[in-house]
């Protein structure tokens, strides 16, 4: 499937060529859901527990690879639409490059820091134990994730959305088949996961890497040589990306926030609970992000070329996707939210209990989610990162974590849960206000 980012976007436009990053966004969020299933069942509940408290720490590292990805996709669209592609080739090429580089850096300063952030996490014994098997497997191959999350936008941008979406199977497969034959085969547990899903990664990285430098490669983007690094656009690249990047820092801190909020109310029961809480929102989420990954190439092309009756169009038809995306899911999770919770603690009465429970309450976000995220993701499209970022770390680090202490106190432990609730309403208010401020600025 081949799109064109110049043309007018029907709403059926929008939807269909929205569907290859939808695709690969749910296969791709198939990943820590996959590895979640199989040590539950096969593991137990401590090496469940582990992975789920060490994992957001990992995410403050591997989000640089979104962060350069939607960032630098903002700048090369925006470049594209201007009518310059040798430069917009250029630019993509620095950012691979600085990614693998500090992919490796990152990776060996982290080894040394997981031991002491899982202590930080309230790990101890065999919690603490499992957590740094996992991490530190992950850990090691963090250049090859930072690549695979790179790539995912340019997927778009470079006109190829189905490629995209091939990978992500490819990679969703190599992890399923991993996790069966490493956890239920050769009883491996948490190891078992982590070798799992950096299998997955190394293909989801470097198969792509291979793809933009081989003559296969018939996309409007090409990896070529690069003899300087401008640090100009990959400093532009970062500051549109912030809101992603920002984003995920904060949905880490405030994972970060409600672990430990959950061990000391409820214990490990209430960390797995949360955990399979997070699962079903990587699903529900990875749609809204699969929406603004495809859309988003779209609104910097135009913003590029200066067609602000377009922007406006792209902009209005978004928002009624969005909104009834989020309608209809949150309808569905809660029709839904005793099977899923089934799926992963069948075995223990009292878990799936508290984890129906929370399911029930912390899905009703969904309802106002992918409008706050695709508010974020507009200004990134505009290369607006400083009010992409606002939105985002509001939202996020603000209302919720603001939330997540105070309403335990007001009304017990189901104030956990209605925290990411609270939050999004919050966020949706701001994100209205936001949008009318800068209308005239940006002429949509």
């Amino acid at each position: 499937m081949k799109v064109e980012l110049a043309r007018h976007y029907t709403y059926r436009d929008a939807i269909v060529t929205s569907i290859p990053s939808i695709v690969m966004m749910l296969v791709g969020s198939i990943y820590s859901i996959v590895d979640g299933l199989f040590v539950s069942n096969f593991a137990g509940t401590t090496p469940f527990a582990a992975i789920n408290l060490i994992w957001p720490a990992i995410m403050v590292f591997g989000a640089l690879g979104l962060m350069m990805g939607t960032g630098g996709c903002a700048l090369v669209a925006k470049t594209i639409g201007e009518g310059h592609r040798d430069e917009a080739n250029r630019i993509f090429s620095m950012l691979v490059r600085v990614t693998v580089i500090g992919g490796i850096g990152i990776s060996l300063v982290f080894l040394l820091l997981l031991r002491p952030v899982a202590v930080m996490l309230g790990a101890e014994g065999e919690l603490l134990s499992d957590c740094l098997i996992y991490g530190s497997i992950l850990t090691v191959c963090l250049p090859a994730f930072l690549l695979q999350m790179l790539f995912q936008p340019f997927f778009m941008t470079a006109e190829r959305p189905t490629l995209g979406t091939k990978m992500s199977v490819a990679c969703g497969l190599t992890n399923i088949l991993l996790d069966f034959i490493f956890i239920v085969i050769f009883n491996w547990g948490v190891a078992g996961a982590a070798l799992a899903t950096v299998m997955a990664q190394i293909v989801g990285g470097f198969y792509p890497y291979y793809y933009f430098h081989s003559h296969r490669n018939k996309s409007s983007l090409r990896l070529v040589h690069i003899d300087s690094i401008d640090w100009h656009a990959i400093k532009q690249s970062c500051l549109n990306g912030s809101s992603e990047y920002m984003g995920n820092i904060a949905l880490s801190i405030v994972s970060i926030c409600y672990n430990l909020q959950l061990i000391h109310y409820l214990g490990e029961n209430g960390v797995a609970a949360y955990g399979i809480l997070m699962y079903a929102a990587y699903v529900y989420a990875a749609v809204f992000i699969g929406y603004n990954i495809s859309i988003a190439p779209v609104i910097s092309y135009h913003y590029g070329a200066g067609h602000k009756r377009e922007l406006h169009s792209l902009l209005v038809k978004s928002l009624v996707i969005i909104g009834t995306l989020g309608t209809v899911m949150t309808i569905f999770a809660e029709l839904t939210g005793r099977y899923t919770s089934a799926i992963f603690v069948s075995y223990d009465e009292q878990l799936l209990q508290l984890t129906i429970r929370a399911y029930a309450i912390y899905m009703v976000s969904f309802m106002l989610f992918g409008i706050n995220l695709f508010v974020s993701a507009f200004f990134t499209a505009l290369n607006n990162g400083v009010v992409s970022a606002a939105v985002a770390f509001t939202r996020t680090l603000i209302f919720e974590i603001g939330a997540v202490f105070i309403l335990p106190l007001l009304i017990g432990i189901d104030g956990i849960w209605w925290s990411v609730d609270l939050a999004d309403l919050l966020a949706f208010i701001m994100s209205i206000v936001i949008l009318k401020a800068f209308r005239k600025k940006y002429g949509y």
